[in-house]
């Protein structure tokens, strides 16, 4: 929901407030009385967004990398300098955004005065059991939220999410046979490694015999020599 606001006076008490701040709306005017406002964001009038932890009410240029919060990267890798605005509230925001924290005496129309049901429900196992509070005997494919998408001229369908992290009887036989293919390699590199040992330790000694040999033979030479 937008509100536009013109008079500044009315703004002034969230003017030197940071990101996550909460501020009480009571100045908003008298429908607003009671009602607490959380600061999430905003824009400046060029349009630059406000980035938490920059304790400033200018703009600044920062090296943003993968991850960054109004940066999208291009090549593996790649950092690029960008303007943004710092975190505190100030006169030169053209936009602020803001959460209702806590309702006051009146409804807002538009914004208390309607509730708006989850579009979509949750994908996880563990949440879905959560939600409806199942145990682990409960089979978590029937308690997943379904929506109709109706098509004008067409046969209505049912859509539902993909359930993430479910545990079936074919992924618990798959997961038995992944780990017998690993423990099944595993012996059988441990007895490749026992059978080169005992290859390498047999030639060794034969090395070692046919080496013993040639010196015990040119001793025997040298003494037939000498006699």
């Amino acid at each position: 929901m937008t509100i536009d606001i013109e008079d500044e006076a009315r703004l002034r008490p969230f003017y030197e407030k940071r990101i996550a701040a909460e501020v009480p709306a009571d100045h908003l005017g008298d429908d607003w009385k009671g009602y607490v406002l959380r600061i999430t964001g905003g824009n400046d009038k060029q349009g630059f967004p406000m980035r938490q932890g920059v304790l400033t009410n200018k703009r600044v240029r920062l090296l943003l990398g993968k991850g960054s919060s109004g940066f999208r990267e291009r090549r593996s890798g790649e950092r690029k300098k960008k303007s943004v605005r710092g975190c505190i509230v100030d006169a030169n925001l053209s936009v602020l955004s803001a959460v209702v924290v806590k309702t006051g005496e009146k409804d807002i129309p538009g914004l208390t005065d309607v509730t708006r049901p989850r579009r979509l429900g949750p994908k996880r196992a563990s949440n879905i059991r959560k939600l409806f509070n199942l145990t682990k005997e409960d089979d978590v494919r029937k308690f997943v939220v379904r929506r109709v998408v109706q098509r004008e001229g067409k046969k209505p369908i049912v859509k539902k999410p993909k359930i993430q992290r479910l545990v079936t009887p074919r992924r618990v036989a798959r997961k038995k046979a992944e780990l017998r293919a690993k423990r099944t390699q595993r012996e059988k590199q441990k007895a490749l490694a026992d059978d080169y040992a005992q290859r390498l330790a047999a030639l060794q000694k034969e090395k070692a015999e046919a080496r013993e040999a040639r010196r015990s033979s040119s001793r025997k030479s040298r003494r037939s020599e000498r006699a």
